[in-house]
């Protein structure tokens, strides 16, 4: 890049949305790694069940294990109008639009606080008091 202007204005303003671009971008990243965990978690399931027992009935709710100690709500897609929502495992107050996501303790403090993200706490659940963070 040798063509930078020589002015700190502008200079500034392309520091600010490479920097922008560099956040948003380790944002994603953690996004498809936590998707990308759920992908592994569903396939060891798939290939450790009987197979009689593969493919649940729609009428069987979902079934977590102990390790679903946080939930998260992901957008459907980039125009989905609600926000992605954590919720402490246990938490059947949900959305119901969307299939949770397990996540971990850190894993929900990243994007609880992370405001590329923008996720919200479940106002009924509340896990920000679980996990010691204050949003305010």
């Amino acid at each position: 890049m040798s063509d930078l202007p020589p002015d700190p204005p502008r200079l500034r303003a392309i520091l600010e949305h490479l920097e922008r671009q560099v956040a948003e971008t380790e944002t994603i990243g953690i996004y498809l790694r936590l998707q990308r965990d759920e992908v592994r978690k569903a396939l060891a399931r798939a290939t450790s069940a009987p197979a009689r027992s593969r493919t649940p009935h729609r009428s069987e709710p979902r079934q977590r294990g102990p390790s679903a100690e946080f939930l998260m709500e992901s957008k459907s897609g980039p125009d989905d109008p609600l926000p992605v929502v954590v919720h402490v495992g246990a938490c059947t107050i949900r959305q119901g639009r969307r299939t949770p996501s397990v996540i971990s303790a850190q894993q929900a403090r990243t994007v609880l606080t992370d405001t590329v993200i923008g996720a919200e706490p479940c106002p009924i659940c509340r896990p920000e008091n679980k996990l010691g963070i204050d949003l305010a």
